[in-house]
């Protein structure tokens, strides 16, 4: 099966958060961080990854999404904390 991934975009300052999904993870990526992505991500210049979980499923992948986008900010910086302590840009 092919894989799909739900992930976590955010700034330098690490101020604003964008949550995703693709089939292509590192496509994405390089797509956000030459400019070409959302116009969210484009206008908050959220260019580095912090966070993501891998599926096999692309309809499990949708359904993360969409149950983090429902969550407040404070949780979502405790979610990435856990596998990324210090909020460090992630290589694909």
């Amino acid at each position: 099966m092919k894989k799909s991934y739900t992930y976590i975009m955010t700034n330098k300052h690490r101020t604003t958060f964008y949550i995703g999904v693709t089939a292509d993870l590192k496509e994405r990526i390089t797509a956000y961080q030459s400019g070409i992505g959302s116009k969210f991500t484009t206008k908050y210049n959220l260019t580095e990854l912090v966070y993501f979980e891998e599926f096999t499923n692309i309809n499990e992948a949708i359904s993360r999404e969409k149950q983090l986008k429902n969550w407040k900010k404070d949780w979502k910086i405790n979610l990435i904390k856990k596998l990324n302590p210090k909020l460090e840009t992630l290589e694909i």
